[in-house]
């Protein structure tokens, strides 16, 4: 039996019925399309790359394209607001991976993820070495034609959001591609306060 971690999810109650209807819940790139609206594509390619990027860390199904957001400590979880579940689930280890939150900020900002406090303002100083005030502009303009090293250096960055542990336990998150129902342990409906 492979060892498990305790994890907690905030999801909408279709989940819960889903999971109980067919035994497992994957996210649907529709989900997100409903759930972000105007914003959609950009949480679509942001999960794709995300999903590309966790494949090198841990074995997930090719048809799984999207993850599902999983709090490590109950305390920082996500609470239950309207028309959401709290699901407290026990993950196997092989089945999730874990991602530091102050990373996938930079991340998400197509920003540079800097290795540590001196290598932020070391690169902050090349930054406005050659005049650049928008960071996002080197990769998603083509600005960052002009600077392809600079360009570079900002794309590599991205995987230390697996690659580097968060400083506190607050900024550590898990994402599956799944939840199966053997593994949800309770439920926790909104109960309107």
């Amino acid at each position: 039996m492979s060892e498990t971690t305790t994890m907690w999810t905030r999801q909408v109650p279709k989940v819960w019925e889903e999971l109980q209807r067919t035994g497992s819940y994957h996210v649907k790139k529709e989900y997100i399309q409903m759930k972000n609206g105007d914003m959609a594509d950009f949480y679509l390619k942001l999960y794709e790359w995300y999903t590309k990027e966790a494949r090198k860390h841990i074995r997930i199904p090719s048809e799984l394209e999207y993850p599902i957001w999983l709090c490590l400590e109950e305390e920082n979880m996500l609470q239950p607001v309207e028309n959401t579940v709290i699901l407290k689930v026990e993950i196997p280890k092989e089945q999730y991976v874990i991602c530091n939150m102050d990373n996938w900020g930079y991340r998400v900002n197509y920003w540079y993820v800097p290795l540590d406090p001196e290598d932020d303002k070391r690169h902050k100083q090349e930054l406005k070495k050659y005049g650049i005030a928008c960071e996002d502009d080197l990769t998603l303009t083509s600005k960052g034609n002009f600077y392809p090293l600079l360009r570079r250096k900002i794309l590599d960055s991205w995987e230390r959001v697996f690659t580097i542990p968060p400083a506190k336990p607050q900024d550590a998150v898990a994402t599956a591609w799944e939840l199966r129902r053997e593994w949800v342990r309770e439920v926790h409906c909104y109960d309107g306060k």
